[in-house]
């Protein structure tokens, strides 16, 4: 199975949509912090309902963090500015799809890795 992970996520409600598909798909949800709103904020709490206690979810203190504990994964970066679109691509059991911040994406740094 694959992993989804979210980069200092700053919306709430698309958070609890990511903890309800995870749950949905039996997968691992990967919050890679800080995030731009409280996790336990009665926002979330209302969107995600009872999926919480089914989603595995796995957070990171950091960007650091986060590429030091994949060190040996295939970390896929799910962006609307790639040449290949995502029917096109070879997934592979293990990957990490990685979704950027909704407001800023992800640092540049990350797509030269």
């Amino acid at each position: 199975m694959f992993s989804i992970a979210l980069y200092e996520p700053d919306i709430p409600q698309n958070t609890a949509a990511a903890i309800r598909l995870c749950a949905c798909l039996n997968t691992t949800l990967e919050i890679i912090e800080p995030c731009g709103f409280r996790f336990d904020e009665k926002k979330l709490k209302t969107i995600y309902m009872d999926y919480l206690k089914q989603c595995k979810i796995v957070k990171y203190n950091s960007k650091e963090d986060f590429f030091r504990k994949k060190k040996n994964n295939r970390i896929i970066l799910m962006t609307t500015k790639s040449k290949k679109k995502y029917f096109d691509f070879k997934f592979e059991k293990g990957d990490t799809l990685l979704f950027g911040r909704e407001s800023a994406g992800v640092p540049k740094v990350f797509i030269k890795l």
